[in-house]
């Protein structure tokens, strides 16, 4: 049975606005369907994050954080797919895989848990018949070295962290959908 719904308002469309920096990516695009090898392995997926790439942040970063996020999730507080933290400044992207363990991920950076409950990438896995799902991957050039959080934190609490020191933002909205 479809869940018929107005969907959600993307995320950083509620928040502060900020300068932009370019964010790609060879695995995901803008405004395009996810191959099923980045999909979650509950919706037959290989559950591998993508790579992404960053360039023109400002010159005052001292760190990064990426998120992925899915406002159109079935909940009343989305859904977090990737939450990954205290990234060095001299990094500017992530390899596909990144996403499978902190092991993966630069000296000093980890994964905060997801919604799923796990320190990793989690893919998309929205409910079959919801319609196509957004999925926010985003960037955050911050003006601190390192958030003051764990990997246990919850998502929303690195976003409350990530909301006093983003000094600017890139985005990229892949979409999936789950035609069951």
């Amino acid at each position: 049975m479809a869940i018929h719904r107005t969907k959600a308002p993307d995320p950083y469309d509620l928040l502060p606005e900020k300068p932009s920096f370019t964010l790609e990516s060879d695995d995901v695009a803008d405004g395009q369907p996810i191959d099923l090898r980045f999909v979650h392995d509950s919706s037959g997926g290989e559950n591998v994050s993508p790579a992404l790439r960053w360039s023109g942040f400002p010159d005052e970063t001292k760190g990064f954080a990426v998120t992925c996020y899915d406002p159109d999730a079935p909940t009343h507080s989305g859904f977090w797919h990737w939450v990954v933290v205290n990234l060095p400044a001299d990094t500017t992207a992530l390899e596909t895989g990144a996403g499978a363990s902190s092991d993966k991920l630069p000296n000093g950076a980890f994964h905060v848990r997801n919604d799923y409950g796990a320190q990793q990438w989690g893919g998309p896995a929205p409910p079959p018949g919801d319609g196509p799902h957004r999925y926010v991957v985003a960037v955050h050039a911050l003006d601190v070295d390192a958030l003051e959080v764990t990997p246990d934190a919850s998502p929303a609490y690195v976003g409350f962290n990530l909301a006093f020191h983003t000094l600017a933002r890139a985005v990229i909205r892949p979409t999936y959908e789950n035609a069951g």
